[in-house]
């Protein structure tokens, strides 16, 4: 069901058009035809109750009451001065094309009227307006009426039609303005949810590093003790606490993790100490051949952490993929940007030696494994690169990361 409510004002002013109209009609005569002035006072009060709400039918119903004064031969009339109601309403509310023609209606108009248009009743007007006088002086001396005729009528319409054209543009700067506001609201609220799935992301990678290599350590470590001798008291004591050891430190990473994720510390903590990485290793019962050439460089907080984080995947893999009876070697070279590679024995090989393709995950927290570091370090401007060599058989990942950010 249609809504009736937002037509009531502009049958309201549609209504007192044709009131006044009406007066006007009881007061005077206006042509030998009766009807030419009514159609003329119901056109003009139609018009104006739909300038608003269809400004392209007031146009039109306009041009019909210029039509039927002609053709009726009728006086112009006050009420049809209203008509500047609908020169304001295309402007503001009609469409592109509507603005156009009710634009070059204007002149159209005022010109076609002063071409019907009598002398007398032009002068009538002028008397009306108190200048008869004045008029009369000008027009004695041979100046022709139709030009200031023309310009009046041509400016009682356009008045109105400019400033109507100046409230639409105005309407649209502000719609512009809000549009603009809700579109930079819109992405701050974007780069807040992207920013909080990094995080989510980058709390996912954390934790995934951390308790993968604390568990691969632990697991390392407690199988070690399968081969101590029942009597071996000590070595048994020695190897639970390194168990315990490595929990400890695991623990106190996560709690590092999360507290820098949260902003309550600060995402430099202990985990930019890589050869407690190394020492971590070897004290599972991995035999790890260390090797640092170059002296070392400080480096930005953020750019230690992605070293370590690289450096603990690296030996997490190792310890999982490589045997327990081969040493594992990590080199560390400051020569420029650090680089980082971390090599071990492998059963299988390929036939012959060629970048390794990223073997395929479990579903999960995206950054795991291989990826996660190849992300970690293109994040900084660095890279990865792991292989498979033939001979002798082994596993080698190489890291390089920047000293300095980029």
């Amino acid at each position: 069901m249609t809504d009736w409510r937002p037509w009531v004002p502009d049958a309201a002013v549609g209504l007192g058009v044709l009131l006044v109209g009406l007066v006007e009609l009881d007061r005077g005569v206006y042509s030998v035809n009766p009807w030419g002035p009514l159609a003329i006072v119901v056109g003009v009060a139609g018009a104006v109750g739909l300038s608003r709400a269809a400004p392209g039918a007031a146009l039109a119903l306009a041009w019909l009451v210029g039509a039927v004064q002609v053709l009726t031969g009728t006086n112009a009339m006050v009420v049809e001065l209203l008509l500047a109601v609908v020169a304001f309403g295309c402007a503001r509310w009609g469409s592109t094309v509507v603005v156009w023609i009710s634009g070059l209606s204007i002149p159209l108009g005022a010109a076609i009227a002063v071409l019907w248009l009598d002398a007398s009743v032009f002068y009538e007007a002028l008397h009306v307006a108190g200048v008869m006088e004045l008029a009369q002086q000008r027009y004695q001396a041979g100046d022709d009426w139709r030009i200031p005729a023309a310009l009046m009528a041509a400016t009682i319409l356009a008045a109105p039609w400019l400033l109507g054209l100046a409230l639409r543009f105005s309407a649209r700067s502000r719609s512009s303005r809000r549009s603009q506001v809700a579109a930079e609201a819109e992405r701050d609220q974007a780069e807040e949810i992207a920013r909080l799935r990094d995080e989510q992301t980058q709390l996912a990678r954390d934790v995934h590093d951390v308790v993968g290599h604390s568990l691969a350590v632990i697991l390392a470590q407690a199988e070690s003790a399968q081969y101590l001798d029942d009597v071996d008291t000590q070595g048994l004591k020695r190897t639970m606490t390194n168990i315990a050891t490595t929990a400890r430190t695991s623990l106190d990473d996560v709690r590092h993790v999360l507290a820098s994720t949260s902003g309550s510390a600060p995402a430099r903590a202990r985990q930019v100490d890589l050869d407690s990485l190394v020492e971590g290793v070897r004290a599972s019962g991995h035999e790890v051949v260390s090797t640092e050439v170059g002296a070392p460089q400080p480096m930005p907080p953020e750019l230690e952490v992605v070293a370590f984080r690289v450096l603990q995947e690296m030996l997490t893999n190792a310890i999982k993929h490589g045997p327990r009876d081969q040493p594992v070697r990590v080199e560390r070279h400051w020569q420029g940007d650090l680089r980082i590679e971390v090599q071990n024995a492998i059963d299988t090989t390929p036939d012959e030696t060629q970048p390794l393709s990223l073997p395929a995950e479990p579903p999960g927290p995206a950054g795991q494994g291989l990826d996660g570091m190849r992300r970690r370090l293109e994040s900084v401007g660095g890279r990865l690169d792991v292989r498979r060599r033939l001979d002798p058989p082994t596993f080698t990942a190489t890291a390089w990361v920047p000293v300095r950010a980029r």
